[in-house]
């Protein structure tokens, strides 16, 4: 059967131009490059096949990251997506406080340093709920609707995912940080006797 010219011509102007994007979204969600190409894959394959389905005027990336992922969700064990996490901890993260404000000699230490190997570690390490989010919010720069639409999820959860991804983050951070020298180490509280 001949495919008409203009749906290959509609498919490389609205989706293949995204390719990056989603690799790079592939593999936030598989951590792993043969995968994260075999998903890529799997993803244009879904989405050429089913090309008739997709409204032209609306947003192809995000159309595509709901296919990358669903087709990732349909091959990753179901116990692999839950994250357990108990409240006392989620109150822990949010009860610590982190100085807003910080010596010019440490903004300077911090602007010097490259933080991209840190960043995508303390991203990596992230539970896969909240990695996901951070990679279609802050890395992809969807709207949170658009992000909530591709995880299936609310706008709320959204929020709530992408506030505790940040304090995960920042915690990372702030360790690699004074491990590296680049922050100060605050000494600890001395209990009263």
């Amino acid at each position: 059967m001949e495919i008409p010219v203009d749906k290959h011509v509609a498919f490389h102007d609205l989706a293949l131009r995204w390719l990056p994007d989603v690799t790079r979204f592939a593999h936030s969600l598989t951590r792993n490059e043969s995968d994260a190409e075999d998903l890529v894959q799997e993803t244009y394959l879904r989405a050429w096949r089913h090309w008739d389905s997709f409204r032209v005027g609306s947003e192809a990336r995000a159309w595509l990251f709901t296919i990358a992922r669903n087709a990732w969700r349909k091959r990753a064990p179901r116990d692999a997506r839950l994250v357990a996490v108990e409240d006392d901890t989620l109150q822990a993260l949010a009860d610590e406080h982190f100085p807003l404000g910080a010596p010019n000699d440490v903004l300077q230490r911090l602007s010097d340093a490259d933080l991209r190997p840190a960043i995508h570690q303390a991203i990596a390490a992230l539970p896969e709920a909240f990695r996901e989010v951070v990679e279609l919010v802050e890395l992809q720069e969807l709207p949170y609707a658009e992000a909530a639409a591709v995880l299936e999820i609310p706008v709320g959860t959204v929020r709530s995912r992408l506030f505790r991804a940040r304090r995960l983050l920042q915690t990372s951070l702030l360790e690699y940080a004074r491990d590296a020298g680049l922050a100060p180490v605050h000494a600890e509280k001395e209990s009263s006797q």
